[in-house]
């Protein structure tokens, strides 16, 4: 038995049915879920019809790489929407289907970490608890970069030691950020970039979030737009991990990608060859009308500013909670212990949330995510509303 499997915590999910086991929910009303972020919109018929139009592609074996036409569209679909140099991103070279951001997100550290150095891996804190569970499995040290109200809910760069950098192997970054929703602006990442050419580690960007803001925003930047605005197009020490179960609803297909640093890509691509991770060909033929279609994310986009509005109107004067840069989750203040709050919510509303505690570590005596839940506005509107109908009930009745 690998014996770092012993370091690994329960998912935050396991904690979440811990903490209800001994209170039963309501029989009335009917359960709403806003703990998890798996999203509930209707996927796009044009990409269901792909799917099913490309079966016949069952009888051969896919090839690791992906097929020429799906590295084309991704790379296509990155310099439109960061505005990338013209020819920068080399299909064949710099990008990589990936079956979701979840396992190339993990296969990343047990690919790049050198364990024989004293290997540390930087994350953010709250965090996706892939990243932690990344890290201890390649034998690398966490260190955890707090994210609190006070700093904007971004990484404090300037408050980590030298002698952290100096160990560091990789950086994962999460922008927008899962659960505060915050983006770090260009001048942060490149800030970051510089630190990682001086101290010789890699950025891992999880930009999974990225096409689900308002409609009349501006889109949220990217490591390699920032890594461009400096004149870096060979992308060196950046990696970008994106996905369409978000931005297109359908996490069920399983599809993503990561994109940069060429010489990167090619030991990753080594990896995954002997990792066995090819993705299906019927779900490459449907990415590629995926990455290649805005309308269906503009139209994505409006389901989720619509229930913004709606539940922040009717949670605003009760709750202490914003609108998010972007993403899909709302990162609010409870009034006392989060996990008390998400507790009796579900006692006496039948409504799910999850302790923002539950997404943190303790560090030097301090849980960032303490007092806070995370609300996943992924139910449809009329849903939504109801949670937050119950919700703001709960709380006027405290």
């Amino acid at each position: 038995m690998n014996p770092d499997l012993s370091l690994l915590q329960p998912y935050p999910f396991e904690r979440l049915a811990a903490l209800f086991a001994d209170t039963p929910a309501p029989a009335h009303p009917a359960p709403i879920a806003l703990s998890i972020g798996e999203p509930r919109h209707a996927t796009p018929g044009f990409i269901t019809e792909e799917v099913i139009t490309h079966l016949h592609g069952l009888s051969s074996y896919p090839v690791t790489r992906g097929s020429d036409a799906l590295r084309a569209a991704i790379a296509g679909w990155l310099t439109r929407r960061f505005a990338l140099p013209a020819g920068s991103i080399d299909p064949a070279s710099m990008v990589l289907p990936v079956n979701g951001t979840r396992e190339a997100l993990f296969a990343i550290a047990q690919c790049l970490v050198d364990r024989a150095r004293r290997p540390l891996v930087a994350m953010p804190n709250p965090f996706y608890q892939i990243y932690e569970g990344a890290a201890l499995l390649a034998g690398a040290e966490p260190y955890f970069l707090n994210t609190t109200r006070a700093n904007g809910y971004l990484p404090d760069l300037d408050a980590v030691p030298a002698a952290v950098w100096q160990r560091c192997q990789l950086v994962y970054l999460c922008t927008p950020g899962n659960p505060t929703g915050a983006v770090m602006p260009v001048e942060q990442l490149q800030r970051l970039i510089r630190l990682a050419d001086k101290h010789d580690f890699i950025i891992a960007s999880d930009e999974c979030y990225s096409e689900i803001h308002p409609p009349a925003g501006t889109p949220p930047a990217g490591l390699l737009q920032a890594a461009a605005a400096m004149g870096r197009s060979d992308y060196r020490r950046c990696l970008v991990f994106h996905s369409l179960s978000k931005r297109s609803s359908v996490p069920g297909l399983r599809s993503g990608f990561v994109a940069g640093d060429a010489g990167l890509m090619q030991a990753f691509l080594r990896y995954r060859t002997y990792h066995g991770c090819a993705m299906p060909p019927a779900t490459q033929a449907a990415s590629v009308c995926a990455w290649s279609d805005e309308q269906h994310v503009a139209d994505n986009r409006r389901l989720y500013d619509a229930k913004f509005r709606a539940v922040l109107d009717i949670l605003g004067p009760v709750l202490d909670v914003q609108a998010p840069a972007a993403g899909f989750y709302l990162w609010a203040r409870t009034p006392g212990s989060d996990t008390e709050f998400a507790r009796g919510l579900r006692a006496r509303a039948n409504v799910l949330v999850l302790p923002g505690s539950y997404l943190s570590r303790a560090v030097q005596g301090f849980n960032p995510g303490s007092g806070y839940v995370r609300m996943a506005l992924v139910a449809p509107l009329e849903d939504s509303v109801e949670a937050a109908t119950r919700i703001r009930a709960y709380i006027e009745g405290l």
